[in-house]
């Protein structure tokens, strides 16, 4: 039981009241909704899910249990009135969606992942770890940590500096790594077939046990390590629940395949020096791997340097074709990254302008400002001196296995500047709870105690200035920052630990701003008025029965087909321009104020441009936004760039044609578990052709 509870007496009546959602759709279904029950309401033992005025109890429980549980640990004063009636506060503005925990936190914080077992990994959403951090003694380490992040969810970033070290691979013999693998009829992995005596390594059904496991494999070909043969059989089937986590298992096949991509990389090297492919290549695979294989989506981010050939290719099909192959029945890997160069201040990027004006890659991070600056209206301070890295979307500098630990705020969702300071509190005061609970990673706790880093995001940012205006987004920013920074000395003092390194950043923002219905991060609408949002969704997610009834296209995922959907939902919001009409400057204009009056971390900006009229605007962007930037990424225009992308700007007419044979999706059922119900739709739906809905609705007792 948590330590810190809401009397039932609170919470009760926002069982009654309405949620304000983003994006409802002409059917009456809201995408904010659906992406919160999609992707942050738990589903109980009774196969009913949480709701959103549930989650909100759990957040802020978690959040005040952990701080109520740190100040009695240390035996400091805990007053309980004043908490509650903060808490309470925390819990109305969480409901109307004035603030919120990044998609992490509103996943797991409160339940006894986070809070019984004393482990904040779960919550954070990020991470960086450099491969300069190999050694002889461990070489798999950066990579182990990767994988096993990832599967947490945690999107991690790494480099290609173990590359530069010249680790050389271990010319010993090496046993064959990997035996005879089957599937039973049931589809669990048979044991091996090996030798009489010879050693084998059952993999246990755990996280550690597929960590374990590839660190095994990794060290037999960079430590020159025997390897075992390697047992699968207790690695549960494909769909058996995940009960801590949440989800389906994935069956043992990805792992499988994991280890034996691992040693195509590998295998007869014997005395080769380690390259930047290599590296790219360990890291994008088992980043595919964790994909496959957990309910949890993860993301990385690769960083290598600008006068690297290999590295300037790693996404070229011409040079490395198997690396980006979208053929299903050999897909590639190179997509599971996107890849930045490290750079100072004033270095010519001409090498890489015309890859980025071709197709938005590399990135661009600027590692001196980097280390030298929080906000860029502030003199320098150079408390980032030990930045190595960045996080996937490039908002929080990092230390080799540090995490970020991130926040969300809604500014146009405030009543006023007052009422946004108001919420600035309650939400610095969760990332500030978060940064009490170590993880299980000692190298992680090492540099996270010190640094105490948050990252207090703004969210709907270009909504706000077009609303009202630069100035005022300027003003708000300011003072809110200074706000933060004069609130995390008070509470610092109070909780008895160091101030934050950094406090204020800005997210993408990505799932949350749906939930929120405001424009992403720094970012305009996608789209703007109306667009198709894509949202994947695992195959056996009862949602996709009822959205493809309910009318909504349907298509399987490119790069997992057999395992996961992708849905488009058309969208009608209100922002008054598309991200297409904002011109390439105005972007990265709005990203150098957030990043001059209200990041210290950093700003996640993707500059998006007409390839045909703003392509050769890139360079100079380049050129005229270092050392007003941190980092910048950037991505050309129109639909057919990536497969499946995440938004696609439509016409009125296509939104219309699109929405009109639209119908109620049916949520309750899946909120109550009622898999009849989700049963007969589907059923209705394979057998006609076409949902008949309104005889599902009387049988099901939604019509009265």
């Amino acid at each position: 039981m948590l330590s810190f509870q809401l009397p039932d007496p609170v919470v009760a009546p926002y069982a009654e009241r309405t949620v304000p959602w983003g994006y409802a759709d002409a059917a009456g279904n809201s995408l904010g909704e659906i992406t919160f029950l999609r992707t942050y309401s738990r589903q109980r033992e009774d196969g009913t899910k949480e709701r959103w005025h549930e989650v909100c109890r759990r957040v802020v429980e978690g959040m005040f249990s952990i701080l109520k549980d740190h100040m009695r640990g240390q035996r400091l004063p805990w007053d309980e009135a004043a908490a509650q009636e903060t808490a309470r506060d925390a819990y109305e503005r969480l409901f109307e969606l004035r603030w919120t925990p990044p998609g992490r936190g509103l996943w797991v914080m409160g339940t006894p992942l986070v809070n019984a077992l004393g482990n904040s990994a779960p919550l954070q959403n990020c991470a960086f770890v450099s491969t300069d951090d190999m050694t002889a003694q461990q070489p798999s380490a950066p990579f182990t940590f990767l994988m096993e992040a990832s599967m947490l969810g945690v999107g991690v970033g790494f480099d290609t500096a173990g590359a530069r070290k010249g680790f050389t691979i271990h010319d010993a013999v090496v046993h064959e790594p990997l035996a005879p693998f089957a599937l039973d009829g049931e589809g669990r992995a048979l044991p091996p077939v090996v030798d009489a005596g010879a050693p084998v390594h059952p993999i246990p059904d755990t996280r550690a046990g597929w960590v374990d496991s590839t660190a095994l494999v990794i060290n037999a070909f960079l430590r020159g390590d025997e390897l075992p043969a390697l047992d699968y059989s207790a690695i549960r089937p494909k769909g058996a629940p995940i009960r801590t986590f949440g989800g389906t298992a994935a069956g043992p096949e990805p792992l499988h395949r994991l280890h034996t991509s691992l040693r195509g990389v590998f295998a007869g090297r014997g005395g080769q020096v380690l390259t930047t492919r290599d590296i790219a290549d360990v890291g994008n695979l088992i980043g595919v791997c964790v994909g496959a294989g957990n309910v949890r989506r993860s993301a990385e981010i690769l960083l290598g340097e600008v006068d690297d050939p290999v590295f300037l290719d790693l996404k070229n099909p011409e040079v490395f074709p198997e690396r980006n192959s979208y053929d299903p029945a050999q897909p590639g890997w190179a997509w599971m990254s996107n890849n930045s160069v490290v750079v100072e201040t004033g270095t010519d990027l001409a090498p890489v302008t015309a890859a980025i004006a071709r197709n938005g890659e590399p990135g661009v991070i600027w590692i001196d400002t980097t280390r030298s600056f929080g906000r860029l209206s502030d003199p320098a301070d150079h408390r980032d001196w030990r930045a190595a890295g960045y996080n996937p979307c490039a908002e929080q500098p990092l230390e080799s296995f540090e995490c970020c630990t991130l926040v969300e705020t809604f500014p146009s969702r405030a009543a006023s500047k007052e009422d946004y300071l108001a919420t600035l509190k309650v939400a610095f005061l969760y990332g500030k709870a978060v940064t009490l609970l170590p993880t299980h990673w000692e190298a992680t706790n090492a540099v996270m105690q010190r640094n105490r880093r948050v990252g207090t995001s703004m969210s709907g940012i270009a909504d706000f200035a077009d609303n009202h205006g630069l100035d005022t987004v300027r003003e708000w920013m300011d003072e809110g920052y200074r706000f933060v920074r004069a609130w995390d000395t008070e509470l610092s003092e109070t909780l008895a630990v160091r101030e934050s390194i950094r406090t204020t950043t800005v997210k993408p923002s990505g799932t949350v701003s749906i939930v929120a219905g405001v424009s992403p991060g720094v970012h305009w609408a996608p789209g703007g008025t109306y667009f198709n949002r894509a949202i994947r969704f695992r195959n056996e997610d009862p949602l996709v029965t009822l959205f493809r009834a309910a009318g909504y296209r349907v298509e399987p995922a490119v790069e997992d087909p057999a395992g996961t959907s992708v849905i488009f939902f058309p969208v009608r919001s209100a922002a008054h321009r598309s991200d297409k009409d904002v011109p390439l400057r105005e972007k990265a204009e709005l990203a150098a104020l957030a990043q001059a009056y209200w990041s210290d971390n950093s700003v996640s900006v993707t500059l998006s441009f007409d390839p045909e009229t703003e392509g050769e605007q890139v360079g100079e962007v380049l050129r005229d936004f270092s050392g007003r930037l941190k980092t910048a990424s950037f991505l050309p225009q129109g639909d057919f760039v990536y497969p499946q992308m995440p938004y696609t700007q439509i016409t009125e007419e296509e939104y219309e044609a699109a929405t009109r044979s639209l119908v109620p999706a049916f949520l309750d059922a899946v909120y109550d578990g009622d898999m009849e119900t989700i049963d007969a739709i589907g059923e209705a739906f394979c057998d006609t052709g076409d949902c008949e809905l309104d005889e599902i609705k009387i049988n099901a007792g939604f019509a009265s």
